[in-house]
């Protein structure tokens, strides 16, 4: 593969950088709930060694709560783990459908303080290419930044993979929403390289709201 180095490097710091910062915040939003929980437990038994009646539902309640924040909590950190492997290899068999999921699970958040509902496409399906699957990712979370700069409140951002004769490509879909002032400026060096990297190219179509990233079978 022939691309800019240093600015697929810089961009895969940046990328990997934002995706930390926003797991780390979810994990500390765990960790609040789970220390609440645990206060209010501890508070209970103080309750009970005082020779008040102590309430077992709401005990289970607050067991159960914690539980519940240990499960999301191990969620976040099999994303984390998934994540921090795709830069293992250069080049390796990849799931498309696998890669969007895991992007909309990371990108769900940033979506959601705009109000926006990042979703999969009906008719996403399951495609495996060898391609660079941590470049991949970083092009995702580009494309998505830019759409989700643009959207409306309350809108929905959908992504899908299907095969193609050449490969596969990624589509997403955001309608009425890509004006062609805004997109001239979107092909950047960072999203040049990163194309490069992968061998891909990009297309947008501002009346429909797509862009359109085409991939080959084998990079």
């Amino acid at each position: 593969m022939s691309y800019d180095t240093d600015t697929v490097g810089i961009a895969g710091l940046r990328f990997f950088g934002k995706m930390s910062a926003s797991i780390s915040h979810e994990i500390k939003n765990v960790l609040a709930i789970i220390n609440e929980n645990a206060g209010l437990l501890k508070d209970y038994t103080l309750m009970a060694e005082k020779g008040l009646d102590l309430n077992p539902h709401q005990v289970c309640a607050k067991a159960e709560k914690i539980m519940a924040q240990v499960a999301r909590a191990d969620e976040i950190m099999k994303k984390m783990n998934v994540l921090a492997h795709s830069i293992d290899e250069d080049r390796q068999q990849t799931n498309l459908d696998v890669i969007i999921k895991l992007m909309i699970a990371l990108s769900d958040r940033t979506a959601a303080m705009k109000t926006i509902k990042l979703e999969l496409s009906a008719t996403s399906e399951s495609v495996s290419i060898i391609t660079a699957p941590f470049f991949l990712e970083n092009l995702i979370s580009l494309c998505l930044d830019f759409i989700l700069n643009m959207a409306d409140e309350g809108s929905v951002l959908q992504l899908g993979c299907e095969k193609t004769k050449k490969g596969a490509l990624i589509r997403f879909t955001q309608p009425g929403k890509l004006p062609d002032e805004q997109s001239a400026g979107f092909s950047d060096d960072t999203v040049t390289a990163m194309m490069a990297a992968l061998q891909a190219e990009l297309f947008m179509d501002p009346a429909l709201g797509e862009i359109i990233i085409t991939l080959p079978k084998e990079i």
